[in-house]
């Protein structure tokens, strides 16, 4: 951010940074929020190619936040892989998943070639006593197995939807960028669920509220990062200024396509995307749908405006026929 544009008071600040609107790219969405003097907006990278799926970063957002049992005090596994969580909701504003996938082996019954990561690797020694893969039917080589996990998270969007529908102004955009719930503020509607994109809010039975994750907007403001990239061992999830994660995030997908891992790709860091770009991206080796993510989200708010416009001619024909038919009558 430059020094002018800090300095730059909210009234003299460019109409589109002032535009509120509800869709397209928009540079400064804290700036558009009505804050005059924003630091940069910061958020989540989250390298999916180095997550071992520890659970550290669910661990640390309940701890810190001092958010509820996902389900009982002692959750089962779900049956379907090592996820105890299932997916996000009021209380559990971190989930990672565990999706486990058949791989096929390589060409003339030999395993495919094992692509480098970027993980630790065990010592030569260690590595030349690894079992083979069992032959399979036909006397070639086995399916292998490959765990993608991810740790996922609110998206804090350019344009967010659940602020957009909040009728208390619970749902805020912080100096930050980023999108919190005011607890004391919530009434329970429930306006904002059906609204996000991504299913990331949901409602505490026990409370009636909404309540999601916050970015850790007490921590930022005493200068610490989020409790969950804090204790993430692997740097997975990385926090920082979104622009300086975008670049390199980039770089580090270019460096996983030169390695041969060609399905790698970015997700949520676009922000010609249908939410302008996310707060909170990933770094993806499969399809997003694989990981639980829509493959397109769109802002769900884009089209108020035409239909309110629409609504009013509609009601404006409607105005005039009545008039019409009454003056006809006379």
């Amino acid at each position: 951010m430059t020094a002018d544009r800090t300095e730059q008071s909210a009234s003299e600040a460019p109409m589109e940074w002032l535009s509120a609107s509800l869709a397209g790219p928009l540079a400064d969405p804290a700036t558009d929020a009505g804050h005059p003097h924003p630091p940069e907006r910061v958020g989540f990278f989250t390298d999916t190619s180095v997550c071992i799926g520890c659970k550290a970063c669910e661990v640390a957002c309940k701890e810190w936040n001092l958010v509820p049992p996902t389900r009982d005090e002692a959750p089962d596994l779900l049956g379907t892989s090592f996820d105890n969580t299932g997916e996000l909701s009021a209380n559990s504003w971190r989930h990672v998943a565990f999706v486990e996938q058949r791989v096929p082996a390589g060409t003339g019954g030999r395993p495919a070639e094992a692509v480098d990561l970027g993980m630790p690797q065990p010592p030569p020694a260690e590595r030349d006593r690894a079992p083979e893969a069992a032959p399979g039917a036909d006397g070639g080589a086995a399916e292998g197995v490959r765990w993608l996990m991810s740790s996922d998270v609110c998206k804090h969007c350019t344009h967010a939807a659940c602020l957009d529908v909040c009728p208390t102004g619970a749902l805020f955009r912080t100096e930050y960028g980023t999108v919190v719930v005011q607890e004391d503020i919530c009434n329970g509607c429930g306006y904002c669920i059906p609204a996000c994109p991504y299913g990331v809010i949901g409602k505490r039975e026990d409370d009636g509220r909404a309540f999601k994750c916050t970015l850790c907007y007490d921590r930022l403001g005493s200068g610490l990062e989020p409790a969950c990239a804090t204790a993430c061992p692997t740097d997975s999830i990385q926090f920082g200024p979104l622009e300086e994660l975008r670049e390199r995030a980039n770089a580090r997908l270019e460096r996983l396509h030169e390695a041969g891992t060609a399905e790698a790709r970015l997700y949520g860091a676009d922000p010609g995307d249908g939410v302008g770009g996310a707060g909170a991206f990933f770094l993806l080796l499969d399809e997003p749908e694989v990981y639980g993510l829509p493959p397109d989200p769109v802002v769900t708010t884009r089209d108020l405006p035409d239909i309110w416009r629409h609504a009013a001619l509609a009601a404006g024909v409607a105005a005039a026929a009545v008039a019409a038919a009454f003056l006809g009558r006379r």
